[in-house]
């Protein structure tokens, strides 16, 4: 099933235009996303093709089977309840069904959650960015004998100076464990090349030190230690910072760091989109999906806050939500027998219509 094949088949039940364009926070460059709702013909439904979503590449264009769009209502997922509230001047098809769908059937003390959740994952995205831009990790990848050091007289010395100091190589040296020493070695050398010593790493990508057999009576000439835990969490670090350095969207990350308050500014804005449509639909019972608070969320967009004024902006705004959350009158839950009701009458109505 593709959109071609919603739109020829006549399967749309509903379409328009949503996000930034929907809340009237789009900016220049700003992407035309659509969402819709389609019905999906009988023989699939009743049979073993049952497709609850069909989308384009970019995910730019969705469209939610009427039975997946109701059962995300009735989770009170913030992107179907926003769907539902679409403004008119929004809406590019709409079936007579649709008006079925009354938002006060879907409204719910839950909506504290799920959209205080989708706030909290913004939050931690813009964490995350705000983390990379401030550590980048530089290209050139370290390696295992940059997180050894050796002994040196009453301190210790990276690896790599203490075989320059000493005029050694590390192809000559023994390690041996040191019992209830974790990642601590005796180090031994090999001046004759004949002991058969395999050295403290045989490649430069090598994620973990050599034993070698010593023989017995031999004295350790110092001792290293391997920085394991550091070294493992670097290379940890380091695949994640390229990874999303060449999957992240650089029109977006350098208008981000344009504004040099090292966060990603549109998450941040949408958190407290969301947070400010928590809060009005716990004590007003409505959706506003074009923000009223228009020019406060664009202000953060462009960079305006700094990031530790966001912060505790947005912890204010939590505890304004969750004093909402106290005094609401709306029913912890959906109706959820009602809803399976209402989507059983609709498919139906609609079965019928066309059958």
């Amino acid at each position: 099933m593709t959109i071609e094949d919603l739109k020829t088949r006549g399967l749309i039940l509903f379409e328009c235009i949503s996000g930034s364009r929907a809340y009237d926070l789009a900016v220049s460059g700003s992407d035309t996303d659509i969402r819709g709702v389609f019905l999906l013909p009988k023989a699939d439904f009743y049979g073993l093709n049952y497709i609850p979503q069909v989308a384009n590449s970019t995910n730019d264009i969705v469209y939610y089977e009427l039975g997946r769009f109701i059962e995300l209502l009735k989770k009170s997922n913030p992107s179907m309840l926003e769907l539902l509230a679409t403004p008119a001047d929004k809406i590019l098809i709409q079936h007579d069904c649709i008006k079925l769908l009354k938002m006060e059937y879907f409204l719910s003390k839950k909506c504290k959650d799920t959209f205080g959740g989708y706030a909290f994952t913004q939050i931690k995205k813009a964490r995350g960015l705000n983390k990379k831009i401030v550590n980048p990790v530089h290209k050139v990848k370290k390696q295992l004998v940059d997180f050894c050091y050796v002994l040196h007289q009453q301190g210790a010395l990276p690896l790599a100076t203490w075989l320059s100091l000493q005029q050694k190589t590390q192809a000559q040296v023994g390690l041996v464990n040191i019992d209830h020493f974790k990642n601590v070695y005796g180090l031994y050398y090999d001046e004759t090349q004949s002991l058969g010593y395999r050295g403290i790493w045989q490649k430069e990508n090598a994620t973990t030190v050599l034993l070698s057999s010593i023989p017995v009576g031999a004295s350790p000439l110092t001792h290293l230690y391997f920085n394991e835990d550091g070294f493992t969490k670097y290379c940890k670090d380091y695949k994640a910072y390229w990874r999303w350095v060449a999957q992240r969207n650089e029109q977006r990350y350098q208008a981000n760091t344009a504004h040099g308050k090292n966060y990603d500014a549109k998450n941040m804005m949408h958190t407290f989109r969301l947070l400010a449509m928590a809060e009005e639909i716990l004590q007003q019972g409505k959706v506003l999906v074009k923000r009223p608070d228009r020019e406060n969320l664009l202000s953060i967009r462009r960079g305006e806050w700094s990031y530790e004024d966001l912060l505790a902006a947005a912890a204010k705004k939590m505890q304004a939500v969750t004093l909402a959350h106290q005094k609401s009158t709306l029913p912890d839950q959906p109706d959820a027998n009602f809803i399976d009701q209402l989507l059983i009458k609709l498919r139906t109505m609609l079965y019928e219509a066309i059958s």
